[in-house]
């Protein structure tokens, strides 16, 4: 029995497009060139995966069904593969692809940065904060009461608060897995990543985000299935399989509605709201010069390069604030115990 393999990353899928569009260019045949990639591979697990499109390719299958049977290329992949075969263009095909996953790479890295960088600030935040309510503030309460006084108002609640902290540790150390349980659950499983796809795309802070990155990734399958040769009812087909943006897959199927009563597909795009302003515009352009694919290529550029301004921005406001409310914070705790202490100090005095 075959270990079931590993699906493959965006970058992985976009080099392996790249090195199968090199060879198909340069004349050599699919299960040849799958022999060669195997001769100078030294992983394992992408030596299974050669080696069971091999056997495919061997079998007599298509290209196309090859690679389904190793179960690690998305389904997307495979159709446009199909389609590549059938119109003769699969070595502009796998281009096309290798420009996809790549730009799908860059999305998911911008994504993560997005997301990691405010939990780890989040996370050391935390730490800081009860290290000074479980540790530090129980040896200025010793300093008080060696005084002959006691710590009231903000500094004894935050006292009695780290007080029940340690008394409770077991406690908040079972709530603290539980949460990093769950961000296991949303970051790793199926399910998960659904759960916390349904809530970005309905944040009020990352719900315009979230459309942006979806616009991206649907304007540049429609380049790349417009350029195979495929008609817009096909393309709408294919690039609906790979959206999972709500908002945007009731746009397709208004955009379908407006086709089947007789609008041209620029007109449609725009009578669903799909794109709106300067995109409008340059679909426009592109329809009339014959060259929709490639004006489909500059707005998935734009709305990519929309993304990574979005997210830099994002981080460069969430920087300085995550570090300001940490610095008041601290701050706040120990003014509060140093302030009566010099009282207390200055009237020994």
């Amino acid at each position: 029995m075959k270990t079931k393999l590993t699906p493959l990353n965006n970058t992985e899928i976009a080099a392996f497009c790249s090195q199968m569009a090199m060879i198909i260019k340069a004349g050599i045949s699919t299960d040849e060139g799958i022999m060669i990639m195997m001769e100078d591979m030294k992983n394992p697990d992408t030596q299974s995966i050669l080696q069971t499109t091999s056997e495919g390719l061997m079998a007599g299958l298509p290209f196309s069904e090859a690679l389904k049977t190793s179960g690690v290329f998305p389904s997307y992949l495979i159709e446009m593969v199909r389609l590549g075969e059938l119109s003769g263009k699969l070595d502009d095909v796998l281009d096309s692809l290798t420009v996809y996953y790549s730009r799908e790479e860059s999305i998911a890295k911008g994504i993560k940065s997005a997301v990691t960088y405010p939990l780890i600030m989040i996370g050391m935040m935390v730490v800081i904060i009860v290290v000074l309510m479980v540790q530090v503030m129980p040896v200025f309460n010793q300093v008080f009461t060696m005084l002959g006084t006691e710590m009231t108002g903000f500094a004894g609640a935050v006292l009695n608060a780290g007080s029940v902290m340690s008394r409770y540790a077991a406690v908040f150390i079972a709530i603290l897995a539980l949460l990093a349980g769950g961000l296991f659950y949303l970051s790793k499983t199926e399910k998960g990543r659904k759960h916390f796809s349904h809530f970005i795309v309905h944040f009020a802070l990352t719900r315009r985000l979230n459309e942006k990155i979806a616009l991206s990734r649907f304007a540049n399958g429609l380049s790349m299935t417009l350029s195979s040769g495929l008609n817009p009812d096909q393309c709408l087909d294919l690039v609906d399989s790979i959206t999972d943006h709500p908002v945007l897959k009731a746009k397709i199927v208004c955009c379908r509605q407006a086709m089947t009563e007789g609008e041209s597909f620029p007109a449609a795009l725009h009578q669903a709201k799909l794109f709106s302003g300067i995109y409008d515009r340059i679909l426009a352009i592109g329809d009339k010069s014959g060259n929709m694919d490639d004006a489909m290529n500059r707005i998935a550029v734009r709305y990519s390069d929309e993304v990574d301004d979005a997210i830099e921005h994002m981080l460069s406001i969430l920087e300085p604030t995550l570090v300001a409310i940490i610095s008041i914070i601290v701050g706040l705790i120990l003014l509060s115990v140093m302030f009566p202490l010099l009282g207390i100090m200055s009237n020994i005095g």
